[in-house]
């Protein structure tokens, strides 16, 4: 599926392909909810349906990941819900070996993900896996999310990245359409981010369930001749 001769450096998404999508469904669509109808005395039903329709009309926008756009909207501490459900926050299956595999193949490792801060540095101290990756960028960083072109040029900048000799891996087929778009030439899906749902389909782009799929890293470590 992959020459890894071909590619310097491997861009990774956060939730849903190197943590479980578990976590974030259930908070924004059951346990936010009912917290936010328990706070103000609302209606579960109805404050549910009102919520998702709010926090979908944002979707594709940098507001739509952000902690302290929504405290400010919805008037309750994002952060703090997280914490009360933050013993679902797990890695995918083979993430470590996967990681630790590029890493001893002499290969980049960067996190690129669209999570705020607040949620980025929770799920970090939870799992660790910043000890595993080479450079960590939020979109928030950036001011524009990762389905926008401004975030693909802001990070060839920021990392004299070349497009070309880069593989990325997401879960999101509107954010995999704009790193295509962009100019990464190699991008990969994650059919199954979410262990509690089936998998699904993501048109137009080759994807795996787990990193397994992957290992061992054919054709590593990366040689002279490739990275020259």
């Amino acid at each position: 599926m992959i020459d890894w001769q071909k590619i310097d450096t491997v861009l990774l998404d956060m939730d849903g392909t190197l943590l479980d999508l578990h976590f974030d469904n259930f908070f924004w669509l059951q346990h936010l909810p009912a917290r936010y109808a328990e706070h103000f005395g609302l209606c579960p039903t109805k404050a549910a349906e009102d919520l998702h329709q709010r926090i979908a009309a944002r979707q594709g926008t940098l507001e739509w990941y952000c902690l302290d756009y929504w405290t400010g909207q919805l008037g309750i501490d994002i952060v703090q819900l997280k914490e009360e459900v933050c013993h679902l926050i797990r890695e995918r299956p083979f993430v470590r070996e996967f990681l630790d595999d590029l890493r001893d193949s002499g290969r980049q490792r960067v996190l690129v993900t669209n999570a705020h801060r607040a949620s980025l540095d929770l799920k970090l101290r939870i799992t660790g896996i910043d000890t595993r990756l080479d450079t960590i960028i939020s979109s928030h960083d950036f001011g524009a999310p990762k389905e926008s072109p401004h975030f693909w040029q802001r990070l060839q900048a920021e990392l004299s990245l070349d497009p070309g000799r880069s593989l990325f891996i997401d879960d999101s087929e509107p954010v995999l359409t704009a790193a295509r778009q962009f100019g990464i030439g190699h991008v990969l899906g994650i059919a199954l981010p979410d262990s509690q749902r089936d998998a699904k389909p993501l048109p137009g782009f080759d994807t795996i369930h787990h990193f397994d799929e992957l290992l061992p890293l054919v054709g590593s470590p990366l040689t002279a001749a490739a990275s020259s």
